[in-house]
């Protein structure tokens, strides 16, 4: 730990009076949970804080104490701004571009572009939550049970309900001190990981449908078509990559969704010990860690999943 990087963070926060903090476009369990844990966290120190989600705070998470606040533009001056969960600066969405560089840049993905003027960048934790969760109480922020409930909700949702093969007794021990602050656990692993609305489980059915297996890899597809008739209203996988990788006998699992704008979002599973899929994210210009990775790749459809399979094989060896 870099005792020397941590305070410099707890003094910045300590300074600050009006902090804006983001996290990337189509947020997932930690995106959200990791915003709502430090921003809750310093609102209940006293600050003026705005968490910001350019693309909003989807359905299944908006039951978390807090998600309300989340909105999806600046308001007014602010002396820091903060990022977190974010591999690389443009994942914060389209309004940030000319917003300067970030104050704090806070993310656990072993792709990380180091954009702020302070990094604080732990590749080995399973989410940035799982960072906050350690680091809050020393920097003399509060852990509420809002806090708690928003940060266990990150850890649950990127360990996939601690089944990534990167979790640890350290992840469990961090579950267990939320906890205590009075979380349900339970009810958080049930809301993020296995409810499912009635349009997201017919979106699912196609994307089953669709499942291919080839050469150490799974993949499903989901196209606008299956969106619309599904009634789905989000633009993500709907979770889909989960169920994917439960499916024995791979070493790589996949979901190709097409979006309106003529792009194709991937996501990649690590389903094998020692399978890195973030550098073969990394080469399409996306990011993520060794055991999940994403990119948003322009083109169609079937001519981004046919680079992006061959290039996932080459980089695989599989």
């Amino acid at each position: 730990m870099d005792t020397e990087l941590t305070g410099e963070i707890r003094d910045r926060l300590a300074a600050a009076k009006n902090i804006v903090i983001a996290s990337h476009v189509r947020p997932d369990g930690d995106a959200i949970g990791s915003l709502l844990g430090i921003g809750l966290a310093l609102r209940e120190a006293g600050k003026s804080v705005q968490m910001i989600l350019v693309d909003g705070v989807p359905s299944s998470f908006r039951y978390l104490e807090g998600s309300a606040l989340i909105k999806k533009e600046v308001e007014g001056e602010h002396d820091t701004f903060i990022t977190v969960d974010c591999a690389d600066f443009k994942r914060t969405g389209k309004l940030f571009e000319n917003f300067g560089q970030p104050d704090i840049n806070i993310d656990h993905h072993k792709t990380n572009e180091r954009f702020g003027k302070l990094n604080l960048i732990e590749a080995d934790e399973v989410a940035t939550s799982a960072i906050l969760a350690n680091h809050l109480p020393e920097w003399g922020l509060p852990i509420t049970k809002p806090v708690a409930a928003a940060l266990l909700t990150g850890i649950i949702t990127d360990t996939l309900g601690f089944r990534t093969s990167n979790t640890t007794p350290e992840s469990l021990r961090q579950a267990a001190i939320l906890m205590e602050a009075g979380v349900n656990m339970p009810e958080i692993y049930m809301r993020a990981l296995v409810n499912k609305s009635f349009p997201a489980a017919k979106y699912w059915g196609a994307g089953l449908s669709s499942l291919q297996s080839k050469n150490g890899i799974v993949w499903g597809t989901l196209t606008i078509a299956d969106r619309k008739a599904a009634g789905y209203g989000g633009n993500d996988d709907a979770d889909l990559i989960n169920m994917i990788s439960a499916i024995d006998g791979n070493q790589v699992g996949m979901v190709f969704v097409e979006q309106s704008d003529q792009h194709v979002k991937i996501s990649w599973r690590a389903l094998a010990p020692n399978v890195d899929v973030s550098q073969v994210a990394k080469h399409f210009k996306g990011g993520g860690h060794a055991a999940a990775a994403g990119a948003d790749i322009p083109g169609t459809l079937e001519e981004v999943q046919r680079d992006v399979l061959k290039k996932t094989r080459e980089m695989l060896n599989l």
